[in-house]
């Protein structure tokens, strides 16, 4: 298992992004992202502030929103066998289908997108009996939901979360 810290960043022009994440929280985004559990002082050594200084900023991500600090784990380790993207698409508002998604604990990832589908969600499973559960009498029986293609994962080659703050 390791850990991650994921962030989003879109900056402007004075250097900030829409939440007022300043260069030295990006920073800090940075350290954490090479590794969630580095104590803050070391953190602040790196980016040039206090201990107590980058706790604050921490926390202040954390509350805005911006970034998360997680254990990321391979699903096969912890005995989930089974991992799926699925494309859907459906019919009439896209929105309460992906809430009904986003409520589901097998469903980890849910994005609207443009193009072949509507929705992409990434399903974790125990076994192909248990996806076949989820997509056939949870997911397709949504109201909506007007059709899925599965993307059954045979192999997890990279999982990262480590783009730091381009």
């Amino acid at each position: 298992m390791h850990s991650g810290v994921v962030a989003s960043r879109s900056a402007d022009n004075s250097g900030k992004t829409p939440n007022g994440v300043d260069a030295v929280s990006l920073a800090i985004i940075e350290q954490l992202q090479e590794d969630g559990r580095r104590p803050y002082a070391a953190i602040g050594k790196a980016v040039g502030l206090s201990e107590a200084a980058v706790r604050q900023r921490v926390q202040k991500l954390l509350d805005q929103g911006v970034m998360q600090i997680v254990a990321v784990t391979d699903p096969l380790t912890v005995g989930f066998r089974r991992q799926a993207m699925l494309g859907i698409n459906v019919e009439g508002d896209l929105e309460p289908v992906a809430d009904a998604l986003t409520a589901m604990d097998e469903v980890e990832y849910v994005v609207l997108t443009a193009g072949s589908f509507d929705l992409l969600a990434e399903v974790v499973c125990e076994d192909d009996d248990h996806l076949l559960d989820v997509i056939s009498k949870r997911i397709r029986t949504l109201p909506g939901v007007r059709s899925t293609e599965s993307f059954v994962y045979l192999k997890l080659k990279k999982q990262t979360y480590q783009w730091g703050s381009r």
